[in-house]
């Protein structure tokens, strides 16, 4: 702020002279420091009337008796007289007072009003540094008091951005607490006592010697308790403050903060060890722990209570009546949940495992197919998304009986009792009849299409993954329609023959050198299999998942042009498997495959002019991660010349010994041939080369159901999402009747973020608009988040605000009106209503 001139004085009395009526205006210059001056004052609407200590009487005379209309500028080159020496107390009552000082002039400036003319001054070292003095001017508080101008002062300090008490909590946990630059500037700046002072106002922290260190502690310890309902460790209530609902209101806002969150944890990791909160909370009972998210250490608790109960077998297990699955879902949603995610999808996917445990089911084909359409995939789909989980945990240890449990139940008691029951309902007469066959597939969903189609067939995709690609694909946004439907696959359930049954053809057949033949034609590669496309339709094309996946635009619609069909192989499950070094990696192999196939629909139906899609698969697979025992492998089978497989041989005459079960080929060629199909009855394999985990070629129903999703994609339509708004301002309270808030734009626009405009206004719980309404355009393509930050300012209704009532902040899209989000605050505007006298 420049120095104080005689200039700045006259335009600010001519600014308190301007308007109709007439002005009595007192200067008591103190030192007489603008004696010699006073008369250079030109005063466009007004007189300067010199008073001196000796005239008072007939000065009170002449304002009241003998000039009545002329607006005077009473300048007295002396202090104010104490009141019962001042004839003129009375003319002062109606008049007005004029300081020209600096903390006088930065009063007038902000419309801070005499009575707090004493704190300016007393800070009055602060407002000599310019810095400071703009900074609090940018706060632009609007309603001075005691309070609000202590927090400027704090705000100014601290460089917020808001004038918040929040906020400069927030810009003291930021730092190293320890040595906090923040906290030594208000020491060095006079402003720590107000800041202890206010810390017990605000959140009820009261020590002799407070610190920074206590002070978070003490914050962590009453949020906990909180959640706790006074189970809290009795070592950890010295540490409770007296304004718990402060308390976990602003740890509610630091720990979803997009700017703070990170920092909460650190200050949580900070304040566990110091409390030794490991142990402490692991003596509570769990229930107590079900709703507290202040330490990671209760998720520890609690998954260690979730898999002992697991270990036990008791599924029905329950806290505070939630059940496992329940539990996990509400701890994943909570703040660590990032942390923990994986960690609770583990158990989840465990807790349906260990419900398998006893696993019976129908003898019927039908009723085994059937159960398991409508339930029991969700079993492989289990077994492998804990075990997707297991491989991502940094410590798996916890988790290794777990894991036992799981895999002796996955092997011993679900495909043990599954397969032999599957198996022994393929010999029922209608068993092919009971699902529509592999071999229909071009006839039943291709032939007759009436527009483009892409078949993506995706090698070793079986059924569950199906079922997750359905769910996905359904829940798209552009997907007009998805059906999904199961085939029953050929026997053996291995590549060649089950990419054959796939393509146009009459006839199936399998040489006496064990290659397979459509329509008398092999069919064993790509160009085999594209001269058989074309024999079923002309406008056909076979192409590789990986020859198109990064094709640009053009290009990739000179492949489409003109074709009726095309067939896609993708093959990244069966690839990954069929490794010995990779097979481990076949569930891992699952979700990329998934993903692949999620976004070359989206190519494709963008790029391509293409809306209809069938994905489906030659064959599934078994996987089972523990390693097969010798006992688990049967030998010393297959006769001369007979094509062995892990999980198949094909022979001349049915294989002999236990847990073998013989088909006979012909069946699922439909022709006359006499040779057998030999398959282990549960879920061993033959003694052959290669791995032993991924297995396929058998008879189960992970290899032999396979799925059909007929997905149509929307026209014209291009997957983008509005761009996104996040509060970035600590606000939980609103003390001023004009505030400013930080919001950021959490993405940039680009091409696939599109701009989007919002409406941004406060709420009362009745509905009631409380605040103007701001409209914003999120269009930024700023990378950098913090050119991405813009700032809001609100003016509130001049009416009366209760403290027991909801405030809300809202965000709306303004083209369809739908709330976005809404955050709680307290209004706390003791000046509203009648200028804070609404009492």
């Amino acid at each position: 702020m420049a120095e104080l001139s005689l200039r700045q004085i006259e335009d600010r009395l001519n600014a308190e002279f301007a308007g109709e009526g007439r002005r009595l205006i007192f200067w008591y210059d103190d030192r007489g420091d603008f004696s010699e001056d006073i008369g250079a004052l030109e005063l466009a609407c007004a007189k300067v009337y010199r008073l001196e200590p000796d005239n008072q009487f007939y000065t009170k005379y002449f304002l009241e008796r003998v000039d009545r209309e002329t607006s005077y500028l009473v300048y007295a080159p002396f202090p104010k007289p104490d009141a019962e020496d001042n004839h003129l107390e009375d003319t002062l009552l109606y008049s007005k007072r004029f300081y020209a000082d600096r903390a006088a002039l930065l009063c007038a400036d902000l419309g801070i009003g005499e009575e707090h003319r004493w704190l300016i001054e007393k800070h009055s070292r602060l407002f000599n540094n310019k810095k400071f003095v703009q900074r609090f001017y940018n706060l632009e508080i609007d309603r001075f008091d005691t309070e609000t101008i202590l927090t400027g002062l704090l705000c100014a300090a601290c460089q917020t951005r808001a004038c918040s008490f929040d906020e400069v909590v927030c810009a003291l946990l930021m730092e190293d607490l320890e040595r906090n630059p923040c906290l030594e500037k208000l020491y060095a700046q006079g402003l720590a006592d107000t800041f202890w002072e206010f810390c017990g106002q605000q959140f009820g922290y009261t020590e002799e010697a407070p610190s920074l260190e206590r002070f978070v502690t003490a914050l962590f310890v009453t949020c906990t308790d909180r959640y706790m309902h006074g189970g809290l460790p009795e070592a950890w209530r010295p540490f409770l403050t007296s304004r718990p609902g402060s308390v976990v209101a602003f740890m509610d806002n630091l720990m979803n903060s997009a700017v703070c969150r990170g920092r909460f944890d650190q200050l949580s990791a900070y304040v566990s060890k110091e409390l030794g909160a490991a142990a402490a909370l692991a003596a509570c009972p769990p229930e107590l722990l079900l709703n507290c998210d202040t330490f990671l250490d209760v998720d520890r608790v609690l998954i260690r209570w979730l898999v002992d109960r697991l270990l036990a077998e008791d599924v029905g297990a329950r806290l505070d009546g939630s059940s496992i699955p329940e539990i996990c879902g509400r701890r994943s949603r909570l703040h660590f949940g990032t942390q923990t995610e994986t960690a609770y999808r583990l158990l989840e996917n465990a807790h349906r495992l260990v419900l398998s445990a006893g696993y019976s089911g129908p003898d019927s084909f039908a009723g085994i197919a059937e159960q398991y359409l409508a339930g029991d995939y969700l079993i492989d789909q289990a077994y492998r998304k804990f075990y997707l989980c297991y491989d991502r945990m940094d410590g798996p240890e916890v988790f290794e009986p777990l894991r036992e449990l799981v895999e002796n139940i996955y092997t011993a008691e679900y495909l043990a009792g599954q397969l032999p029951r599957w198996n022994g309902g393929m010999l029922e007469p209608e068993a092919l009849a009971v699902l529509p066959r592999q071999r229909d597939f071009y006839r039943r969903f291709v032939k007759s299409t009436g527009e483009r189609t892409v078949v993506i067939i995706s090698d070793a995709m079986r059924y569950e993954v199906g079922r997750e690609l359905f769910e996905k694909l359904r829940d798209e946004p552009r997907c007009a329609s998805a059906k999904l439907e199961a085939m029953l696959g050929v026997l053996p359930s291995y590549t060649h023959l089950g990419m054959a049954s796939l393509l146009p053809h009459s006839t199936l057949e399998m040489t006496e050198t064990y290659q397979v033949l459509a329509d008398g034609k092999r069919c064993d590669d790509m160009e085999s299999r594209q001269k058989i496309l074309l024999s079923g339709c002309p406008e056909g094309v076979c192409v590789r998942f990986d020859d198109i996946k990064t094709l640009k635009k053009e290009s990739l619609r000179e492949i489409l042009t003109g074709k009726q069909v095309v067939y896609v192989y993708h093959n990244q499950i069966d690839a990954r498997g069929e490794t010995a070094q990779t097979e481990n990696e076949v569930f891992v192999a699952c979700e990329e495959a998934v993903r692949e196939i999620m976004a070359l629909i989206q190519r494709i139906s963008i790029n391509g002019n293409t809306y209809r899609f069938l994905i489906t698969a030659d064959h599934g697979f078994i996987y089972k991660r523990e390693k097969l025992a010798e006992s688990d492998k049967i030998s010393g089978v297959g006769g001369k010349g007979g094509f062995v497989n892990r999980r198949f041989i094909v022979s001349g005459e049915p294989v002999t010994g236990g847990g073998i079960q013989n088909f006979p080929l012909g069946w699922f060629l439909d022709n006359g041939e006499s040779r057998s199909v030999s398959v282990p009855l549960g879920g061993n394999v033959f003694q052959a080369p290669g791995g032993l985990n991924y297995v396929h070629g058998g008879s189960s129903p992970q290899e032999m159901l396979i799925p059909v999703l007929d997905i149509k994609m929307e026209r014209g339509h291009v997957e983008t999402k509005a761009a996104e708004l996040s509060l970035i301002s600590i606000v939980r309270k609103i003390t001023n009747l004009l505030t400013t808030l930080d919001f950021l734009q959490t993405e940039p626009v680009s091409d696939t973020v599109k701009p989007a405009v919002y409406k941004i206004f406060f709420l009362s719980e009745r509905g009631e608009r409380i605040s103007n309404e701001n409209i914003h355009a999120a269009d930024s393509r700023e990378p950098e988040a913090q050119r991405r930050i813009f700032r809001l300012r609100f003016t509130f209704k001049n009416q009366r605000y209760h403290r027991d009532q909801q405030y809300y902040l809202v965000v709306c899209d303004a083209a369809t009106g739908a709330e976005i989000f809404r955050h709680s605050v307290i209004m706390d505007l003791a000046a509203a209503d009648d200028f804070g006298f609404g009492f």
